[in-house]
């Protein structure tokens, strides 16, 4: 998958976390999986743990990251609605 796929199933929306980046319209922040994957959690057990996940997810939570750092503003960055 590409950046750009990836970064498609990040979305947002007023209604979940106060609009906070989450996985594909699910209750999982974006947030979350970078806080757990910074602990030393490896990505096989966040899928262990969150039912739904995909390999995928946890890519895009990494592709967001970057895309934020790399254009330096959390509004360069799109996201999914």
């Amino acid at each position: 998958m590409t950046p750009d796929e990836l970064l498609r199933r990040i979305t947002a929306r007023p209604d979940v976390f106060g609009g906070k980046p989450i996985i594909r319209d699910m209750r999982i922040s974006v947030e979350l999986i970078l806080s757990l994957l910074a602990q030393g959690e490896r990505a096989e057990a966040l899928l262990e743990d969150y039912p739904g996940l995909e390999l995928e997810d946890v890519r895009a939570c990494i592709a967001y990251a970057h895309a934020v750092i790399a254009n330096d503003s959390l509004d360069a960055v799109r996201i999914g609605k």
